[in-house]
Order: structure tokens, then sequence, then C-alpha cells
């Protein structure tokens, strides 16, 4: 058997370590150069805010942007809040209409689901089998009232990679803002906001070895400034009040400079492994990968055991292998993936199906044990 540390952690769509480089930079900022950026009167202050202008404009590099169209937040959820609900409440006493797709992350449709309760109009597309639209159904959508379309731009669960390019011009041929939550894509594969004609972008520090409870949303200029959601001081261009969080500005903004700088070899590393994955999954008899494998996320790969028992699998091998059913945010749920609904599984499938994510450290001889750990289990459940 092949030999490998347990337990194997294969759930870095779910979040990633910090990155040594990360912490290094962040510690001083939380000791020696504790200052405040919006204290203006002394060095302390001067310096905390050269830092956070620093790591502004190596989250900007990151999507193709300039410093000054980042707002820094606690996160994308965050972010995603103050783009939709702030684009959607910017006239409390108008309803607007909003599209977005079935298979969004639940930050998105939560957010939209309020604003539907609060007496907006929301349409949620369906996606194919794959997990993409049908530009169609988007053009025909589109009404006089329609204000926003929120997409993703790759999907946490199956890895699919959405048509932004394309969704972009059809936004900008109607007049409508683009939001974009890129939360899973960004760090992993190369984004450029301009090409794409995003009006507004989210993205997450910890997806991609920066430190939780940060992240970020890009707005274009010309679009309409969101309404705040918090209110207080005025920081961050008066979109996002109160004291900011510097350690992990400066994390995320060394996050994103390594990032950038990895892209490449670490898409060639997991294509790799992913073909060594795929490789040994050859061999176990009724399995199949939802979503498929064309404009997918190299580093993810989401597997329907679609036999009886193999909704055990998960259960079996998860003291040896950190692996997910679905979206981290949604695990305490006892439904199945609406995402994997959405691309046409039943229940059943839904719950029989696993998704493998993988890391700049994960290993060959890592996914080797997986397969073997995956093996046995499958023995013991006599198929």
């Amino acid at each position: 058997m092949a030999s490998a540390d347990l337990p194997i952690f294969l759930d870095y769509n779910a979040t990633t370590p910090c990155a040594p480089e990360v912490l290094e930079e962040m510690i001083p900022f939380f000791t020696n150069h504790f200052g405040n950026p919006a204290s203006k009167s002394h060095a302390y202050g001067w310096l905390a805010e050269e830092a956070v202008d620093e790591a502004r404009e190596k989250v900007a590099k990151l999507i193709g942007a300039s410093s000054q169209q980042i707002i820094f937040t606690s996160g994308a959820t965050e972010a995603i809040n103050l783009a939709i609900r702030g684009m959607a409440e910017q006239q409390p006493k108008k309803s607007v209409h909003l599209i977005s797709f079935q298979s969004e992350h639940k930050a998105v449709l939560d957010c939209l689901a309020f604003l539907e309760q609060s007496g907006h109009s929301v349409t949620l597309l369906p996606v194919d089998s794959n997990g993409r639209p049908n530009l169609s159904d988007l053009r025909n959508a589109i009404r006089p009232e329609t204000r926003l379309v929120a997409m993703m731009l790759a999907n946490n669960e199956t890895g699919t990679i959405m048509p932004v390019d394309e969704v972009g011009q059809i936004c900008r041929e109607a007049g409508l803002t683009f939001f974009c939550d890129a939360t899973q894509a960004a760090g992993k594969i190369p984004i450029d906001v301009k090409k794409s004609q995003i009006s507004l972008l989210a993205l997450s520090g910890h997806k991609f070895y920066g430190p939780k409870g940060v992240g970020a949303l890009y707005l274009t200029n010309g679009v309409t400034r969101p309404t705040p959601l918090q209110f207080g001081g005025g920081h961050e261009k008066g979109l996002r009040s109160g004291t900011l969080n510097v350690p992990g500005i400066v994390g995320l903004g060394k996050a994103s400079e390594l990032a950038l700088n990895q892209i490449p070899s670490s898409q060639k590393k997991f294509q790799t492994l992913k073909e060594s994955f795929l490789g040994g999954l050859n061999k176990f008899t009724n399995t199949s990968i939802n979503g498929g494998l064309i404009n997918v996320l190299p580093n993810t790969i989401n597997v329907c055991f679609d036999f009886n028992g193999g909704e055990r699998l998960m259960d079996l091998i998860s003291s040896k292998v950190a692996v997910s059913r679905g979206s981290a945010c949604s695990s305490a749920i006892s439904k199945p993936s609406h995402v994997l609904k959405s691309i046409g599984l039943s229940d059943g499938q839904a719950y029989r199906s696993i998704r493998f994510s993988f890391g700049r450290t994960t290993t060959e001889t890592e996914i080797a044990h997986t397969l073997e750990i995956i093996e046995s289990a499958l023995k013991s459940l006599k198929i």
C-alpha cells in the first residue's frame, strides 16, 4: 500500500492553510506594527496604511484591476451581500429584477431569497448536466426592470467554470450590472475583470492560502455604488465602515501575490494529479464524474459512486481522507446538494457523491493512498 500521513486532506475547496510566506508577512502586524490605518497623525498609522495600500495593489493585480477598485471585507459572503443587496437596495421603494442560476453558492441564493421576500423579483435559471447555462435563457429572462445578473466564475462543488466572458458581453449590451462570485476561482485560474466585463467581483483569502476572515469586493469604474450594509466611520470609501483587519489584509495581499505567480505551475500539477486519480477510479464500476471533465477547475473532481450502499462510502473513508459531499457552508444541513440536483442528479445520487479537491502540497502518494482507501472501503461494503 502507498504510504502517506493520515488523515489525507483533499478538501481544499473548503479551505486552505495559510502559506508560510503569508503568515510570516502577517505576524509583525499583530505585534510591532499594530497601528490603525485610520490614524493619520503618527507613524504607526502611516505604516499600517502603507501596508494596506500595498495589499490592495496585490489583490488588484490578481484579477487584472487597479488598486482603487478594491474594497476589503470580512470575506466573500460579506462581499456578495454588499454587491447584490447593495445594488438592489439603492432605491428602497423601487422593486428591481435580479437574475442568477440554480447552481450558485448559498451565499448568493440566500441573499436573493432575502431580497425576494423584501419585494424584489428574482429569476433563477437552470443549468445543463455539466452545470453550465443556456445563454439564450439568460437573454430571454432580461426585463426592463432587470438590474443585475449574478453568476459564479467556478462552482465550488463540481468545479464547473462558467462562461463569464459571454455573460459579461450580454450584460454590457443590455446595460446590466454583472456580479461575479470568484471565491472558488481566485488563485486557481487566471481572472481578467476587464476582459470579462465584470462590474463587481467577490473573493475570499482562505480559499487560496490566505487567512480566514478577510476578502475583497472589486467594483469597476463607473458602476453605481452599492448601498453600504454597515455604517460608522466611512472606511473603505464609505462602503464598508469598521476598523480594517490589517494583519488579515496584509495576508490576503501576500496570498494574492503568491497565487498570481504560481497559477501556471499549480494548474499543471493539478492536472497531473487529476489524471492519476481518474486513472485509479476507472477500476471501480458504477462511478461517474459530476459536471464532466471539460471547463472544470483543474483541482476538483466530484464523483458519484452510484450503487447500492454508495452513500456510506464517505463515512467509511472520512477518518483517513478529508473530503466533502458539497459546500462546507452547507455541510451541517442534511439535505442533498442543490448543485448536484441542479445538474440532474436524484437525491440518492447526490448523497452518493463525494467531492475531492487538491491543493498545492497534495502528492501522487496521497492520491494513490486515497484510491487504496476507497478500494478497501468498497470491499467492506461488498461492492
